[in-house]
């Protein structure tokens, strides 16, 4: 029988999104998000209200379309800065001043914990610092750093300056790097010596240095000592951060923002050409994050909020932002989750009492091989809700993880949205009932719908995913280059944001994102989502991971190839055993025609297997921006894996 999460009514009476409805007098979560697209100004407004965001200077108009859809101006002639939610708030609060907002651990056990007055404190040294170096309202400062406390304190300082924040992959190389600063045009980068990963030291500083080679906009390094109390830090534009922190300086007043004052530049890979940078505003930002942390994930003043992630990913300063807006303190891990072995993130929970927990469904497939049942021998009773994004499940995982582990008490909060979103398009909300896997439906605010090649809606197939109205975190457009920005979003389906992924709405109502639109095969003259296929494969016990991609192919028009992580002694009685379960689950035009065992799949550090990659791998092509790629060598091993099966 197909798991699903019921609430109890407890559970539904306590939820955050359920005082949001009765305050308004509407009785169930269905009536909240159907009024909520009637009136989405509305809604928005109610948020702000709700959820005591304070604005120094109260907007006049919610929503303003004059310029059109694309070009949406949310609360009008409103003023704020992110930093009045997150810190200024607190800091001199008897009932939250004293409490954490800020707990790291680190690989080796070693944590620290600020409050929220500490960390007020620290980003007010922190940002008079950098304003002694000239660093400004509208200057952009790239911050090249792994989840430590000096992360959060400089995305604060940075925002209380009215500066950008431009947040970057720790795991960039050079060049990558270099292309993200020339895009912005960054003025300064905080950086870290290191980071360890897996036991092992990881330079950072290094790669920064070759770096700026190319990037004759900076004028200031700040480095961080994560490895090292002493890092090096050589030349006239190089700053120590305990230097630049160091108490004595009086902080400029919080910088009072518009509205739509840039607040950060989101950097995402594309298939081809330079990376796309997401440009996010101080109070459009602020609203949408602090409703996802609220009302999907159920996160209350002095829960723990932890999601592995990494700066350089959107969900980094969600994380951030969005957890303290709601007076929640944030847990940051640095390293690997699972050294010293598969039992640590069950630690990290019985350690500091997580409340709401962010995984992805890779990590949770590595832990469920590797653990057994050692899980349930921790204390997890902290947990309140799992949060989960960033490619789809297969049913055995969320299962195990709901089910097994957490014996059906919480829910999986399995949200999808992106970069350029700014949060979710799609959520389950914890009061509602909650199939396997599923996506639940619209975040609520979004006008979000399946439509097909004339965009009309489509139920029950394989659609583009699109909204139909604004939101308050939607990119206002691709840095410094609109002509992309409308290109991207808006030139398919006009007056349609086409997000470019696929997605089906099922006979009950339940959406399930299957995968880019780009990945998405046509065999013999159907559509296949590779999600269709790869939950199939992974159900086998020896599968842990799979990808399939589409090859051209002069019968079927595309041929799906398949490709396999795991242990088998065997490796062709299973490619055999794959074939057999497709062909039965969705008929023998959809078996792969290749599989292929392989020892990893190219990932990005957030766990999205890079399908494109893969294809081109197959193909012989260029693979496009593997920047983000946590492995890119998995690229080159797939290529020569083919080159020598077919020689």
């Amino acid at each position: 029988m197909t798991y699903t999460w019921t609430p109890t009514e407890d559970y539904v009476d306590n939820a955050n999104v359920t005082w949001l409805a009765r305050s308004h007098g509407i009785g169930s979560l269905a009536e909240l998000r159907k009024r909520a697209v009637a009136d989405i100004a509305w809604y928005w407004d109610a948020v702000v209200r709700d959820l005591g965001l304070p604005f120094r200077e109260m907007y006049s108009q919610v929503l303003d379309i004059s310029r059109g859809i694309e070009y949406p101006e949310w609360f009008v002639g409103g003023k704020l800065n992110v930093v009045d939610a997150g810190l200024s708030r607190w800091r001199d609060g008897p009932a939250v001043a004293g409490s954490p907002a800020v707990i790291h651990e680190a690989e080796d056990g070693t944590t620290t914990v600020l409050s929220f007055a500490e960390l007020a404190e620290h980003v007010d040294r922190v940002s008079a610092g950098l304003a002694e170096l000239g660093i400004g309202q509208g200057d952009a400062v790239a911050l090249y750093l792994p989840m430590i406390p000096e992360a959060v304190i400089a995305c604060y300082a940075v925002a209380r300056l009215g500066a950008v924040l431009v947040p970057l992959f720790s795991g960039f190389a050079p060049g990558a790097i270099a292309a993200r600063i020339q895009d912005a045009e960054a003025k300064a980068v905080i950086v870290a010596d290191g980071t360890v990963r897996r036991r092992r030291d990881v330079s950072m500083k290094p790669l920064l240095d070759e770096a700026l080679a190319g990037c004759p906009s900076v004028e200031h390094v700040v480095v961080v000592g994560n490895l090292s109390d002493d890092p090096v830090a050589s030349g006239p534009r190089q700053h120590h951060w305990t230097d630049l922190a160091a108490p004595g300086r009086s902080a400029p007043a919080v910088a009072e923002m518009d509205a739509s004052d840039t607040l950060l530049l989101a950097y995402t890979s594309g298939t081809s050409g330079k990376p796309k940078g997401a440009v996010h505003t101080h109070a459009g930002f602020l609203v949408k994050v602090a409703s996802e942390v609220a009302y999907s994930f159920d996160v209350k003043r002095g829960g723990v909020f932890c999601w592995i992630t990494d700066m350089g990913w959107i969900m980094g300063p969600l994380a951030i932002f969005g957890a303290h807006a709601n007076g929640a303190a944030l847990l940051l891990y640095e390293g690997s989750p699972e050294v010293p072995d598969t039992d640590r993130l069950w630690r990290l929970v019985e350690r500091h009492r997580i409340t709401m927990l962010g995984v992805s469904p890779t990590l949770v497939r590595a832990l469920r091989a590797g653990a057994g049942d050692t899980a349930t021998s921790f204390d997890l009773s902290s947990v309140h809700t799992l949060g989960s994004t960033g490619e789809p499940w297969d049913p055995d995982s969320y299962e195990w993880l709901a089910r097994d582990v957490f014996g059906g008490r919480v829910p999986i909060i399995n949200f999808s949205g992106g970069t350029e979103v700014g949060g979710s398009f799609l959520a389950p909300y914890p009061v509602e009932e909650i199939r396997s896997c599923s996506l639940g439906g619209p975040s609520l605010g979004m006008d979000v719908d399946v439509v097909d090649d004339a965009a009309r809606s489509a139920r029950g197939q394989v659609g583009e995913l699109v909204c139909r109205q604004p939101w308050p975190s939607m990119t206002r457009g691709v840095w410094k280059d609109d002509e992309r920005y409308l290109e991207t979003y808006w030139s398919t389906f006009p007056g349609l944001w086409r997000h470019g992924d696929f997605a089906l709405v099922d006979d009950d109502g339940q959406w399930f994102i299957l995968g880019r639109s780009d990945d998405v095969m046509n065999v013999a003259g159907k559509r296949l989502a590779p999600a269709e296929v790869e939950s199939i494969l992974t159900a086998h016990p020896a599968v842990l991971e799979a990808a399939v991609v589409g090859v051209p192919d002069a019968t079927k028009g595309e041929a799906v190839w398949a490709f396999w992580v795991g242990s088998a002694a065997d490796h062709t009685a299973v490619a055999a055993e794959l074939r057999d379960m497709v062909a039965v689950e969705l008929g023998k035009p959809f078996a792969p025609s290749a599989v292929y065992h392989v020892p990893q799949l190219p990932k990005t550090r957030s766990a999205k297997i890079l399908r494109r990659a893969v294809r081109a791998a197959v193909l012989g092509t260029d693979p496009g921006d593997l920047s983000g790629a946590e492995n890119p060598q998995a690229v080159d091993d797939i290529r020569a894996l083919v080159t020598r099966s077919k020689g």
